[in-house]
């Protein structure tokens, strides 16, 4: 066990060390009780994730300000850990906030040679996300939401930990994921065909032909991309009972798990409020989306109207493109649109560029007055990708009106060419500033 690489797991009095600890190595060696300062001498845990073993090293917590022999103690037993070890995980408490003692840590640990991981722990569900964004003023890059009670994050967590300690450098798939989705019989597999250059999936007059989500690996301007063919997707009442129904749940799993779902419509009927439905679903899950209307070249519409139609109706607002399977019309401009839209999603913008952002926002329009008293909007900061989310303090978050939000992230869209890339934005009252 000494070879194992080590990971100290560090933080001030009562984060959930010792919890997470466990949660981590799906064990009950670490003493949790709901009194603070359980932990004193320093405990090594095996544990073990996608085959990469290491030693998860937990701590006492650490208050620099706390007087007295035990506490000194227990700060020389977490910096023999650091000494120790080849990472630090610097565990904070999301509910209680950034606190005095988490940035004397911070500033520690900033000065030191170890890699350093945030976990802001005790989100307990998707709506305290947002708390986590507080803690990127301690300087040590991402911090990552976990609940080591619930167990939300802690894959994530798992997946940095192992990326992080030396000599785990696995091999990651690059390949960009394409779904494309659309009703029966638009021409989905007509278009994955026109791409690869042969019959790779099965095309007929016939209405639900396909049957399965199809992958097929192809290399598109240098880089390796995943087309996914889908069955149509149609209402799931009329489909309940039948195998459709079934191949229907696998494209919507497919389109959950891709980076950019193409949307096939018919050009020769328009887009109907059922393709403005499937847009809807892939937003859902968290999918960015491009329109693609296909059969252009038995049909010369009105490009324009349709984009129009799109913006108004589709708070995502993707990108329309005309397109023939046919002929190989812009198939492989929409490819390109697609793999810039992945990008788009993935990328992260930095922290003092959103704040400027911001100031630009509210001297274009001013925030508005709820009950006699202005909406303040003080910070920004993204804390995910793909798809983007983003933490804003306000003064009361009861003063966010739902035309400003609106407004705020279309003026985010534009700013950033994130149109057809779903957005998160939460809102948090920001603590002693009314």
């Amino acid at each position: 066990m000494s070879r194992l690489p080590k990971v100290a797991v560090v933080g001030y009095p009562n984060v959930g060390k010792s919890t997470l600890v466990n949660r981590l190595s799906g064990t009950r060696e670490a003493v949790v009780h709901e009194q603070s300062g359980v932990t004193r001498d320093r405990k090594e845990v095996e544990a073990e994730w996608n085959g990469r073993a290491f030693l998860l090293v937990d701590t006492g917590g650490v208050d620099v300000e706390e007087p007295g022999g035990l506490a000194e103690g227990v700060r020389g037993q977490a910096r023999a850990a650091l000494a120790e070890a080849d990472l630090a995980l610097l565990v904070v408490d999301a509910r209680a906030g950034l606190r005095p003692g988490d940035a004397e840590l911070a500033r520690e640990l900033r000065g030191g040679p170890l890699p350093v991981i945030v976990a802001a722990n005790k989100v307990d569900e998707g709506a305290q996300v947002a708390a986590a964004a507080e803690f990127y003023g301690l300087g040590l890059g991402d911090p990552l939401p976990v609940s080591a009670t619930q167990g939300l994050g802690t894959g994530d967590l798992l997946d940095l930990v192992a990326e992080r300690l030396p000599g785990a450098a696995a091999e990651v798939d690059t390949a960009v994921r394409l779904a494309f989705i659309g009703r029966p019989n638009v021409g989905k597999s007509a278009l994955v065909n026109r791409l690869l250059g042969e019959e790779r999936v099965i095309v007929t007059p016939l209405a639900g032909t396909t049957r399965d989500a199809i992958d097929t690996r192809i290399e598109f301007d240098g880089r390796p991309v995943v087309l996914v063919d889908t069955a149509g997707l149609r209402r799931r009442t009329k489909v309940a009972g039948t195998i459709e129904y079934y191949a229907q749940l696998r494209s919507e799993r497919a389109a959950e798990r891709a980076a950019v779902a193409i949307l096939v419509c018919d050009a020769t009927e328009g887009i109907r409020s059922e393709d403005l439905r499937i847009a809807e679903m892939a937003m859902r899950r968290k999918c960015a989306t491009v329109v693609a209307l296909n059969k252009w070249d038995l049909q010369g519409g009105d490009l324009e109207d349709a984009q129009a139609r799109v913006r108004r109706k589709l708070r995502q607002r993707p990108r329309v493109m005309a397109v023939s399977a046919l002929t190989g019309r812009g198939v492989k401009r929409l490819v390109a649109e697609a793999l810039g839209l992945a990008d788009r999603a993935a990328e992260r913008i930095p922290t003092p560029e959103l704040n400027r952002f911001l100031g630009d926002l509210q001297a274009l329009r001013e925030p508005p007055a709820v009950r006699g008293r202005r909406l303040r909007m003080y910070y920004m900061a993204q804390f995910e990708t793909a798809p983007p989310r983003f933490a804003i303090q306000v003064n009361d978050r009861s003063r966010v009106t739902r035309d400003y939000a609106y407004f705020l992230e279309n003026r985010l869209r534009e700013r950033y060419g994130l149109d057809g890339v779903p957005l998160v934005i939460d809102f948090k009252t920001s603590r002693g500033r009314r």
